[in-house]
């Protein structure tokens, strides 16, 4: 009754202030004519490509309502992704980008490249969506001038863009605490700290832990035909995140320092063709230790001219362990590695004129690998990469082409055992057209081409009985053709709408492969590939308000023909490259309604072949899921409560994204964030 009563006093007293307002504002009449002194408002105008090439990306609420646990998760609904995934919460999973091969895709945390030496794969389970802000993926490059040469260096890029501390008036700080709790025993609580220090400084806290069985129920047939349902054993994890940063405003510009731990434990749960009568034994173990500090300074120091500085030093720990004594069918292996990594890169970017830009970007990076395997060579690596780029922008005209420089200089301890130096340059060139003016209809036109190389991991080179340091570069050409159509309207059902298409053509030379030797237990990599790859991407993006229910959907449809193009002799040459699917769909559609969310998701991956060989014995079945989720929201005095049910694989879909590694079936979790 008083807090009703205290509501009714505010009410009272803002009516009554109102009214007095109403009459007179400083001696002067509401409903006479008042002259207002000109002001000037003054801004630089980046006439930049930035729309060249559009982005695909999840940001915000979409992210939040995705019943999805990492990067990897939300990723398979952009157009013209495959995501390998090893099975589960515990297995490895990563990203293909129009069928070029992991390798070819560079991931940048908060614009910073993560790297890997060693394999070149970054697994992307590992990162959490709880501080993630936007996830954008680019096909060719960033449209962005201003950018590192690092930036230019990959065929498909994905930046992983965290949190920046924003603050409501008045407050000084953001504290979000979290709690997840779902299927296989997992347990995720979370921290979210922001503090403003003062008007031009703030810092930010993260941490998160995370812990599941990875025990789940999975269907598989047996050889005599019959149907048996068995539990997926030894995927369990164990991982802990923690991240610190503060972020900086000086005049014209801003920077952020961070420093990134994370540590975690985890069971492979490997295929599941190996077995002993009605039992699974997988016991390969594997720690891993990650630690990296990184900085950004980007500013404009005159209107012509703006500075961007990154720099970064980190390393990387892994522990392997395989033991016969635990599972017979091993080989014992206990091997541990440790990565070392050093980088700076500074980018220049001139406006000769408001339609005429100039950058010049150079980056240096130092990496090491330390192995106790036998004859390990011990490597070193120098890589030196300068990048310039000139974009000139009319009214209905963009045009922009780039040359990378690329110098890599292996060193070992062994005399003759490097790769030694290699020197390569490689172009790009993007044009963009809007042939209408800017108005209820958006329509703008797009074409890309570019070529690039990726260098040969360590262990392409250098792994001992498995490595060839004679290994050449593998070569990229990618053709794109595409458009994008936006429309706004102001009333209605349907408020806007967004058609993009893009078809493109890729080839991929010099294709590194693992090939046997003599010996069946020694392998080694060669250069003997070569892929044609032809496709589409699709994607359509709705908003529409149903009185006061908001409705917004968005769908992505992928055809790829990639074909493996390596030997004419072989009977297979033509095959579909393996788990690339001809056809590929996936929706999103998400419903709010006052305090209210509800979000559904679906999945389509269509029929593939496990290995180029395109027989019925690699012949893998289309696959589909369903996902639901339900978002309230509850307001309590300065806090904010979110409670969000998810169910996954609502029709318990028996699938494998990877042959022989089972992924989960129906599966639930609850999440609870307290805000404040």
């Amino acid at each position: 009754m008083k807090q009703l009563l205290g509501c009714f006093v505010v009410v009272f007293v803002q009516h009554a202030y109102a009214q007095s307002v109403e009459k007179t504002v400083d001696s002067v009449p509401l409903d006479s004519v008042r002259h207002l002194y000109e002001v000037t408002v003054t801004a630089h105008r980046d006439r930049g490509d930035s729309n060249i090439i559009p982005v695909q990306q999840l940001k915000g609420k979409e992210l939040e309502r995705l019943s999805v646990h990492s990067v990897a998760d939300a990723m398979r609904y952009f157009a013209g992704v495959q995501i390998k995934d090893y099975g589960g919460i515990g297995g490895l999973k990563t990203v293909n980008v129009r069928s070029l091969g992991t390798n070819h895709t560079g991931v940048f945390y908060d614009g910073v490249q993560l790297g890997n030496a060693q394999n070149g794969q970054i697994d992307l389970g590992r990162f959490s969506l709880d501080n993630m802000e936007t996830l954008q993926l680019y096909n060719g490059e960033k449209s962005d001038v201003l950018q590192t040469a690092k930036d230019y260096a990959s065929a498909s890029t994905v930046y992983l863009q965290t949190r920046k501390p924003a603050f409501a008036t008045h407050k000084r700080y953001n504290l979000n605490v979290a709690m997840k709790a779902g299927s296989f025993d997992t347990y995720n609580p979370s921290l979210l700290w922001e503090q403003k220090l003062t008007e031009k400084l703030s810092a930010q806290f993260s941490g998160e832990y995370m812990t599941t069985s990875g025990r789940y129920k999975f269907s598989y047939a047996k050889k005599n035909g019959y149907d048996t349902t068995e539990v997926r054993r030894n995927g369990d994890v164990s991982a802990l995140r923690v991240e610190a940063a503060l972020f900086g405003k000086p005049k014209e510009g801003e920077w952020r320092a961070k420093v990134y731990f994370y540590n975690s434990e985890r069971g492979f749960p490997g295929a599941s063709v190996r077995e002993e009568p009605g039992k699974y034994r997988h016991q390969d173990r594997q720690w891993d230790t990650s630690v990296f500090g990184q900085g950004t300074l980007r500013k404009n120091f005159t209107n012509g001219y703006s500075l961007l500085l990154n720099t970064k030093v980190a390393y990387d720990y892994l522990h392997y362990l395989s033991d016969p004594r635990l599972d017979i069918t091993t080989m014992y292996t206990d091997n541990h590695y440790r990565q070392l990594e050093a980088y700076i890169s500074a980018a220049h970017l001139y406006r000769i004129r408001p339609w005429w830009q100039v950058s010049l970007s150079n980056d240096v990076q130092y990496n090491y690998l330390d192995a106790d395997l036998v004859n390990f060579v011990y490597p070193t690596r120098w890589t030196l990469l300068s990048a310039l780029s000139t974009s000139l922008h009319w009214d209905k005209l963009s045009f922009r082409v780039s040359g990378l420089q690329t110098y890599v200089n292996d060193k070992t301890r062994m005399v003759g055992g490097s790769a030694g130096s290699k020197n390569r340059f490689t172009p790009a060139v993007i044009l963009g057209y809007q042939p209408f003016d800017a108005g209820k209809h958006d329509l703008s036109l797009r074409a890309f081409y570019k070529r690039i190389f990726r260098m040969p991991t360590f262990n392409d080179l250098y792994y001992t009985f498995i490595g060839n340091k004679d290994l050449k570069p593998e070569y990229t050409t990618q053709y794109n053709v595409g458009g994008t159509y936006k429309r706004v309207w102001k009333e209605g059902m349907l408020r806007s709408a967004e058609l993009r298409a893009d078809g493109y053509y890729n080839e991929v030379e010099d294709k590194i492969v693992a090939m046997p030797t003599s010996n069946q237990f020694r392998w080694t990599m060669m250069n003997f590939g070569l892929c044609h790859i032809w496709g589409l991407d699709a994607s359509l993006r709705t908003d529409w308000r149903l009185g006061k229910l908001d409705v917004s959907t968005s769908c992505s449809y992928t055809f790829n023909r990639a074909m493996d193009h390596t030997d004419m002799d072989s009977p297979f040459y033509g095959g579909q490259l393996p788990y690339i699917p001809w056809h590929a769909f996936s929706a999103i559609v998400g419903l709010s309604w006052r305090d209210w969310a509800f979000n559904y998701s679906f999945i389509y991956t269509g029929e593939r072949y496990e290995a180029s060989a395109n027989i019925p014995e690699n012949y893998s079945k289309p696959w589909y899921t369903s996902d639901l989720s339900l978002t309230k929201l509850l307001r309590i005095k300065k806090c904010t409560l979110r409670i969000t049910g998810e169910v996954n694989n609502v029709f318990n879909q028996q699938y494998e994204v990877v042959q022989c590694y089972p992924m989960p079936g129906t599966n639930f979790k609850i999440k609870i964030n307290v805000m404040i």
